[in-house]
């Protein structure tokens, strides 16, 4: 059994934005020699997420919809008390709305390859969200199998 890391950097806008990294997961496959396994994709970051879900924009705009209602972003959060945080540099910004969303989500996606090809579904797709930003990402993927 192979196993291949590979990283795709993603840069990303403020606030919460959902990206489908489906063709970046394709080629990283298709740039290794496994025809079955798994790739594991892995968000490297506390104010992000993955999840396998349709990429339709009206969805899209549901989903941002429903994690702005879970972790409203004005509403009383400790974390946000930076001056009681030890360490905390200049540029902290007040983003315990984006770490409690992230929370509700994955951060691991685990998808399998079969004959070369990523076996998703006919509406799955790999989506990786952005929390807080604007900020440059990685994503390590994990290709794994022979």
């Amino acid at each position: 059994m192979a196993v291949i890391n590979k990283i795709i950097d993603i840069q990303t806008h403020q606030g919460i934005n959902i990206h489908n990294i489906t063709p970046q997961i394709e080629s990283v496959v298709a740039s290794t020699s496994i025809q079955n396994g798994y790739v594991l994709v892995f968000s490297r970051h506390t104010t992000t997420a993955l999840a396998v879900n349709e990429d339709e924009e009206r969805l899209i705009q549901d989903i941002k919809v429903f994690l702005e209602k879970l972790a409203p972003l004005n509403d009383r959060y400790l974390h946000n008390d930076l001056h009681l945080r030890p360490n905390i540099p200049p540029d902290e910004p007040k983003n315990a709305h984006s770490h409690l969303m992230a929370m509700m989500l994955n951060n691991t996606e685990i998808i399998p390859i079969v004959d070369g090809k990523l076996g998703l579904g006919t509406y799955q797709s790999i989506l990786f969200f952005e929390l807080d930003g604007a900020r440059k990402r990685t994503i390590l993927c994990q290709v794994y199998g022979e």
